[in-house]
């Protein structure tokens, strides 16, 4: 049971340091609002990350384009490595750090957004998404850990985690997500 009651405390120390840190609360805050812009100027948001990071990308997605709280239209929100044909042929055919950025070649617009998650900030494939995201004049929103690796320095918003444990991170990723969709759809669809 320790280790149980060891990993809840951690994972509520974390929330407790970003509840505390009023700089982070206006970073999530003006994520939101970006995320709002983009949906009202019938843009789409796109979301990538590695392992755990990209089952957060499609849960997000899913609750954007699904729903979250209350039944109302889809939003177009599509996390990047879940058509698996064309992952294996790029990372094939060209590179695994091509996997994302291809993608957001093919489908990302000016005001569009790019989600981009990695507990690091340093996942390549990830890098290459942001850097190709910026020169078509999307927003990049990076989910980082404390450190924010390079994606800190090429995002537009940088919420960055108070951890270096890739586990809490990621639970707090999830819990960032989940606010973001929240406000947009409270935002957007007012129940």
């Amino acid at each position: 049971m320790e280790a149980i009651e060891k990993a809840i405390k951690e994972s509520i120390k974390v929330k407790q340091a970003i509840l505390d840190d009023k700089k982070l609360i206006d970073l999530i805050r003006s994520a939101a609002e970006y995320c709002v812009e983009c949906f009202t100027q019938d843009g789409k948001i796109l979301l990538c990350g590695n392992g755990g990071s990209a089952s957060d990308a499609q849960h997000i997605a899913a609750e954007l384009s699904g729903r979250f709280q209350f039944d109302r239209k889809p939003l177009y929100a599509e996390a990047l490595h879940v058509n698996t044909s064309y992952l294996t042929a790029v990372a094939n055919d060209y590179d695994y750090d091509k996997i994302f950025s291809r993608m957001v070649e093919a489908a990302g617009r000016h005001g569009d957004i790019l989600i981009a998650i990695s507990t690091s900030g340093n996942s390549k494939n990830v890098l290459e998404a942001a850097k190709k995201a910026r020169e078509q004049e999307m927003i990049v929103i990076a989910l980082t850990g404390s450190h924010g690796g390079e994606l800190n320095k090429i995002s537009d918003i940088c919420i960055k985690v108070p951890s270096g444990n890739t586990a809490r991170i990621q639970e707090s990723h999830i819990m960032i997500g989940h606010i973001l969709c929240e406000k947009i759809e409270n935002t957007l669809f007012q129940p």
